[in-house]
């Protein structure tokens, strides 16, 4: 990838909504990428531009959700509308190719002929977002996120990672940002331990966290909220629902973490429902509003497959969650004493 074509024209750049707020709720883009389930065309982009007409304004994808089946269909739907009505982020750390022999689902895509790789250099970075501005339509994203580093992905292998990307992933990512291709960088991980790692030796404008700080789990996120608060990091909150854990209407869901629930985890979910029952406050929408609280929380990242999954995300952030619901919660030990709440 060269500043030629990467670098916007002047003449659109300037019209960017640079610096202003992220919508509340964003639209998560790995559903529509066929994750463990396949979603056709056409439907998937009927989802995309419904969000849009329901107010939702940032869309959050990655090569990785669908190995550029996701970014392709954001692309599609997003590419109809005017740039400047919508704010976009993807991600940089892994490479996509074609291989029509390759039928493994086992990263939880329903995509055949295709397969992800890491790729933390600096030419990889290059490369992966040249793919993604192709696929997405469009010559700039709002935020770009180095995806997946951190022990929780690459076991032994974490120091050698997290060295490439201080050295050479983050530094390019950086660059991209002053020639205009992006307007923030940052980390889109699962853990708190690298966010922890990463801030002290590298100024990021933005933490994805997916399923650290949410209603049901804060225990694994004090140290990194509190120090984006501090450092002036945006959080965008992903996974809300923890893996569809609380997502559910009339009780938990079978998974957590993107495996299956322990009796254990099962049990703890049950008196969320139990508890906020008696205040007649959904669980859902308890769920996504509960990480809007936190000063250093910018977005909550939802994923959305479907066109009633989107209206039931836009009801649940517009309803009523009563003082009493978050008094309950905190009560029962649910939620941390210094968690903020709505």
């Amino acid at each position: 990838m060269t500043q030629a074509t990467t670098r916007p024209d002047p003449d659109t750049a300037k019209d960017r909504r640079r610096g202003e707020p992220l919508s509340p709720l964003s639209f998560g883009g790995a559903p529509v990428g066929n994750l463990y389930e396949s979603v056709d065309d056409d439907a998937a982009v009927a989802t995309i531009a419904h969000a849009w007409q329901r107010g939702i304004r940032h869309f959050d994808t990655a090569p990785y959700y669908g190995y550029g089946l996701s970014e392709s269909r954001l692309g599609a739907a997003l590419g109809r509308l005017p740039r400047d009505s919508f704010t976009l982020s993807t991600k940089v750390g892994r490479i996509i190719d074609i291989d029509h022999r390759h039928t493994s689902h086992a990263d939880g895509f329903i995509v055949d002929g295709r397969y992800a790789h890491f790729d933390y250099s600096r030419e990889g970075i290059l490369r992966s977002l040249e793919a993604s501005l192709s696929r997405l339509r469009t010559d700039h994203v709002d935020v770009l996120l180095l995806h997946d580093i951190g022990v929780l992905t690459h076991g032994a292998n974490h120091a050698s990672v997290l060295r490439q990307a201080l050295d050479e992933a983050l530094p390019a990512m950086a660059e991209l940002r002053a020639q205009g291709v992006c307007d923030a960088i940052g980390i889109g991980v699962n853990e708190e331990a690298v966010c922890l790692e990463v801030m002290p030796r590298f100024p990021l404008d933005t933490i994805m966290l997916a399923g650290r700080y949410t209603l049901f789990e804060q225990q694994h996120s004090e140290g990194v909220m509190a120090q984006a608060q501090a450092r002036g990091v945006a959080i965008l909150a992903a996974g809300p629902y923890n893996s569809g854990l609380l997502g559910g209407t009339n009780g938990p869901g079978n998974f957590y973490n993107y495996a299956l629930a322990d009796d254990a985890t099962l049990e703890r979910a049950q008196r969320y429902y139990e508890i906020l029952a008696r205040t007649h406050t959904e669980v859902g929408a308890a769920a996504l509003q509960f990480p809007l609280a936190h000063p250093a929380v910018a977005s909550v990242v939802c994923g959305l497959r479907t066109v009633s999954e989107v209206d039931s995300a836009s009801a649940r952030m517009q309803a009523i969650v009563p003082p009493e619901a978050w008094r309950a919660l905190r009560e029962a030990g649910l939620i941390l004493s210094g968690s903020p709440t709505p």
